[in-house]
């Protein structure tokens, strides 16, 4: 496995801070909470009301398009888009959406999938309850 230098620098610095002894329990533990969150993500069902926050470099060629091609195909999921400039090369994206999960899924999928696209977070709660 290869890994660009920074995010291993970053990697290791976050271990340190946690106190681990090793970085291949790291990246165990790190594997295991990154498959738990795929299956908590794919067990969700029904009617989803949430945000997709993404990260993504706005000088990455075809990003934007590509963005925004993926949120045309999902349009009737999607209530609103807000962008904002983080640095001079990095945009944050939040999408509100609701609608069937299987559907804001796909769309948090296609998105993660984008080159340029540097990070993707869904949060939902069903719509069908009351909030906690």
């Amino acid at each position: 496995m290869s890994l660009p230098k920074e995010l291993l620098t970053e990697f290791d610095e976050v271990l340190d801070a946690r106190g681990y002894n090793s970085r291949s329990k790291g990246i165990r533990d790190a594997l295991k909470d990154y498959n738990l969150r795929f299956q908590w993500m794919n067990e969700m069902d029904g009617e989803r009301t949430g945000i997709i926050a993404l990260i993504y470099d706005h000088h990455y060629t075809g990003v934007m398009d590509g963005i925004t091609d993926v949120q045309h195909n999902f349009k009737e999921y999607i209530n609103a888009v807000m962008r904002i400039d983080m640095t001079e090369k990095y945009c944050l994206e939040v999408v509100v959406v609701k609608g069937d999960v299987k559907y804001i899924r796909d769309l948090t999928e296609q998105i993660k999938r984008l080159k340029g696209v540097e990070h993707v977070k869904l949060t939902s709660i069903d719509s069908r309850k009351n909030p906690p």
